[in-house]
């Protein structure tokens, strides 16, 4: 049963996804938010007020870029694709993420020591 209180991301989270996302291929912010929920197994939930501002944050830094297209259900989108100093930059953050996580994991697995 998912849990009922949404939580918020850690900072950076969500420009990590996208910019995941984006390696795979182009895609416009409805689908993001869409892929992102599907991956997640329904787990995470993202409102366009949380992705769009992230989108032009990333598009401020270079790490993205857009252009205008037509989406499936034709109608006009921005289509964001990663750039190369995103690809870039993806890589470090997720190094950075999985050392974090090997720390928080190793001060997890010491449960009921004392």
């Amino acid at each position: 049963m998912p849990d009922p209180k949404p939580r918020d991301l850690f900072p950076g989270a969500l420009e990590m996804m996208v910019l995941r996302l984006l390696k795979q291929r182009p895609m416009h912010g409805y689908a993001l938010v869409q892929r992102i929920q599907q991956a997640s197994n329904n787990l995470l939930q993202v409102e366009e007020g949380s992705l769009y501002p992230a989108l032009q944050r990333l598009l401020k830094d270079g790490l993205v870029d857009a252009e205008w297209g037509v989406s499936a259900t034709n109608r006009r989108v921005r289509v964001y694709r990663i750039t190369r100093a995103g690809a870039k930059h993806l890589g470090q953050e997720m190094s950075s993420f999985e050392r974090m996580l090997d720390g928080i994991n190793l001060v997890l697995a010491l449960g009921g020591e004392t």
